[in-house]
């Protein structure tokens, strides 16, 4: 049987999701009736949906003649990176999509870094042709400037291409859009370009683990690529764990994909994806090998965290009355359990009881998994982002990053101000149309809880992505927030008198008629240190009134602060509280006197 395995690599949208959806329709593969009357077939996840990005990467095959094709749709932003570099072990090649006005794009640069020092052999689709204002020659030019940037050799560099527009199901070798009938050309390049998985049916069997699901009848379900051998159903295989440690078992159930779903299969022979059943213990980078002549691939290297952040259990007044997940137990197996499908992430036990040392590629990574665990109805704290430095040569550095910028001229003045007083140093800077392209090298540090202030000073019309750089010296003098925060004086619920008497003082989270307690953080203070307020404070009644009396009064509307808003603003002495209903901040000893006296005293 002829295989094609092909990854596909794209920017946050430039429309992958839906030339996969296209290339599916396309090629008549047969899908259930609502999968196939989706808008988008492959973000199958809300958050997804949601964000317009995909987080977890999926596996979709489609038959073209006699060739099967397995499709392999990856993460587009670089804290899922640990996702991108081990789905990419099970691919022969690329499609690299491009947007035909953006151009390649820095998660493009990432992703596209990683394909090429695997050797993938890459196709150049720039899609979205069909756009008014396409610069196809241009964005061809600059594409291959980033082959070339990134240190392709001539045979890689010198691509093939595809011109297409996916939305309208169409794509050929040229970019008039008058000449394209459907998207044929797309699969003729597949075929034509990337080369058959070099892999022997005859050799002993060897599997390597990408990916782990799990299945409530099943139990743990591991897919990769058979590199070399044959799987048939049913039959016994040895597990090689990183350690080197081998047992024997039998398979209980083998699956191969068709269009979006797995479906069972009798044998699936080298080169192909499979998915298997019946190896309770198998983790993510491991071998699945021949029982008779077990040999072991080299194990998946991922890139090691740069943030950290402490899960704790909820110890607020109103803990408990929102999630159905509470107990340290029930964190700690929900943490645990995302280790097996999340390369790399690290769960640590923290310094202090029923507390977690969560590690992750950035801000996103870890903010995607807490909004996970929050719709799951789990509830918990969170502690502010810090970055995680690294001991080389006897001395102690911090990560930096790489961060592209894309912001109307008018406002490029105020992200230099910004980035420069954040340690941050351009490297680069070009204007075309009126829009301003920067490169800084910063501090991980100093990119935390800059994005919402980011999205503010360019009117959300900037856009923002980084890539991990390297490790340096940390350059030291960091500025502190600036701001203070206004921390609720009583329990209770909160009053419109109240915050009316509370909200010249700064900027407001809440409303009226919300419940709040002693220790709660309300609003954001214009002046450096923070202040205890009453918002629950009710008007005294009385049977006297004045004429006019609280007709000028205006109660400014609060500022909305999510998951991302709330972990970007926190400080060292605050938490964030995760519950399945709300995203409250609080002060990590709600007793504001106690916490004044803590400080004085020096105790944390």
């Amino acid at each position: 049987m002829n295989i094609r395995n092909v990854a596909i690599i794209a920017h946050v949208d430039h429309g992958k999701t839906t030339l996969v959806d296209t290339l599916l329709r396309g090629s008549k593969t047969k899908m259930h009736k609502d999968v196939a009357e989706k808008e988008f077939i492959m973000d199958s996840n809300p958050l997804e949906r949601e964000r317009g990005i995909t987080i977890f990467s999926k596996n979709a095959s489609v038959r073209w003649g006699e060739t099967k094709i397995n499709i392999i749709d990856t993460p587009g932003h670089a804290d899922f990176g640990g996702e991108v570099e081990r789905v990419l072990r099970m691919a022969d090649g690329a499609l690299l999509l491009v947007d035909a006005k953006e151009g390649p794009m820095p998660q493009t640069r990432f992703v596209l870094k990683k394909a090429l020092a695997l050797g993938l052999r890459i196709i150049v689709v720039i899609n979205k042709i069909d756009k008014p204002d396409a610069r196809v020659n241009f964005v061809h030019d600059k594409t291959l400037d980033l082959f070339l940037e990134l240190g392709a050799s001539d045979e890689i560099a010198d691509f093939p291409t595809i011109y297409a527009a996916a939305k309208l199901g169409k794509a050929g070798l040229e970019p008039d859009l008058s000449k394209m009938a459907d998207i044929t050309p797309a699969f003729d390049a597949i075929l034509k370009y990337i080369p058959a998985p070099t892999a022997d049916p005859d050799k002993p069997l060897q599997l390597l683990v990408t990916t782990v699901g799990s299945d409530t009848f099943k139990g743990r379900i591991a897919t990769g690529r058979v590199n070399n051998g044959r799987l048939t159903a049913g039959q016994e295989v040895m597990h090689i764990d990183r350690a080197g440690t081998m047992k024997k078992y039998r398979l209980v159930s083998l699956m191969t994909f068709e269009g979006l779903e797995r479906i069972y299969a009798k044998e699936v022979v080298a080169g192909d994806i499979a998915a298997i059943a019946g190896i309770p213990e198998v983790v993510i980078g491991e071998t699945i090998a021949d029982p008779l002549n077990p040999q072991a691939l080299p194990l998946l290297e991922i890139e090691q965290p740069t943030v950290k952040m402490t899960f704790s259990v909820n110890d607020s007044p109103l803990a408990g009355k929102e999630g159905d997940f509470c107990t340290s137990r029930q964190i700690q197996e929900r943490l645990y359990k995302e280790l097996e499908t999340d390369m790399a992430l690290r769960v640590e036990n923290g310094p202090g009881q029923n507390e977690w040392t969560v590690s992750g590629r950035g801000e996103l990574h870890l903010s995607i998994l807490i909004e996970r665990m929050r719709r799951e109805g789990f509830e918990f704290q969170v502690s502010r982002p810090q970055v995680i430095n690294k001991e080389i040569d006897g001395k102690i550095l911090t990560p930096y990053e790489r961060v592209f910028i894309e912001v109307p001229e008018v406002h490029n003045g105020v992200i230099i101000q910004k980035l420069g007083s954040r340690h941050g140093q351009m490297t680069e800077m070009r204007t075309e149309n009126g829009i301003a392209f920067m490169e800084f090298i910063i501090p991980t540090k100093g990119l935390l809880g800059y994005r919402s202030e980011f999205l503010t000073d360019t009117r959300g019309l900037g856009i923002i992505n980084s890539t991990f750089e390297i490790y340096d010296k940390d350059p030291g003098n960091w500025r502190e927030r600036e701001q203070g925060s206004l921390v609720v004086h009583e329990t209770g619920t909160t009053n419109m008198y109240g915050l009316l008497n509370v909200q010249d003082r700064g900027v407001m989270f809440i409303g009226p008629g919300v419940p709040v307690y002693k220790g709660q953080v309300v609003g954001q203070n214009a002046r450096p240190e923070d202040i205890s307020v009453n918002v629950c404070k009710a008007k005294q009644l009385s049977n006297m009134r004045s004429k006019g009396e609280g007709g000028a009064e205006h109660f400014n509307t609060p500022r909305t602060m999510g998951l991302e808003d709330a972990l970007q603003y926190i400080g060292d002495d605050e938490l964030v509280e995760v519950t399945p209903k709300n995203v409250r901040i609080r002060k990590m000893v709600l007793n504001i006197a106690e916490a004044k006296r803590k400080e004085r005293m020096g105790v944390k």
